[in-house]
């Protein structure tokens, strides 16, 4: 069987696959951005004085790191229903059930990159950052927060392109994104060889994309080359990225 070039040509520049590529894009960047966030609280908790924390957190990033993501879509869009009947209702959507289960999921993934993150950053600025008045708060946001970033940025980009391809699993709930609208198009047409390839080149365009945004953000996460020095005050100042304190007004 030869390749039917205006099969292939139809099918990429056509409206369906368009729409479900578009739909596994916002999946895998809304899932990525809940996931940052709740892994970031599971990594802060990881690492508490309070024992009951570490160990709630603990178990949360073992248990949802062992169960297969797909019996996480199936189970959120099946039973999850039959726990809360409220969710029968119109507005709980295939894309709302994939991504609850994949913002749960990926989030216990994200606290060990955030965690490996906080953990490469040395104690002594936690320590300095106390010293001259910083709350926890501040010290989080201003001293550890940019820190664990610019270490975690590529895994986490790694975790995006990840994310991008588990959305095509949203397709055993009947989510339209491109994997399913692929199978339904191919199922009239039987041009598999076509289809697939078209959807095959979304898959590269948009991790293209991603690949892309990635190494510009680490670029802006960069350090810049002027000395800095290695006592922690000098730490906190390359961190927070403020002029030296010793170093007068300007």
């Amino acid at each position: 069987m030869t390749l039917d070039l205006q099969i292939f040509i139809d099918a990429l520049f056509s409206r369906v696959f368009l729409e479900g590529a578009l739909i596994a894009v916002a999946l895998a960047v809304l899932s990525l951005a809940g996931a940052a966030v709740l892994g970031f609280v599971m990594a802060l908790l990881r690492d508490s004085r309070i024992a009951a924390l570490r160990t709630f957190a603990a178990g949360y990033i073992w248990f949802f790191r062992a169960i297969p993501t797909l019996l996480q879509l199936l189970f959120t869009w099946n039973a999850l229903p039959q726990l809360f009947p409220a969710l029968r209702e119109n507005w709980f959507s295939p894309f709302l059930a994939a991504l609850i289960a994949l913002i749960i999921n990926e989030s216990a993934y994200v606290a060990e990159i955030v965690r490996a993150g906080l953990l490469s950053i040395d104690d002594g600025q936690r320590e300095a950052g106390r010293a001259v008045g910083l709350k926890p708060g501040a010290i989080i946001r201003w001293i550890l927060l940019p820190q664990a970033i610019r270490v975690s940025l590529p895994p986490m980009g790694n975790e995006l392109i990840n994310m991008l391809k588990l959305t095509s699993l949203a397709s055993v709930i009947s989510l339209q994104e491109l994997l399913t609208v692929t199978a339904q198009q191919v199922s009239l047409t039987f041009a598999f060889v076509e289809l697939y390839l078209a959807a095959a080149v979304y898959y590269l365009v948009i991790v293209s994309i991603f690949t892309l945004i990635q190494r510009r953000l680490e670029r802006n996460y960069e350090w810049t080359s002027r000395k800095v020095s290695s006592t922690p005050m000098g730490a906190i100042t390359r961190a927070i990225r403020l002029p030296s304190l010793t170093g007068g007004n300007k």
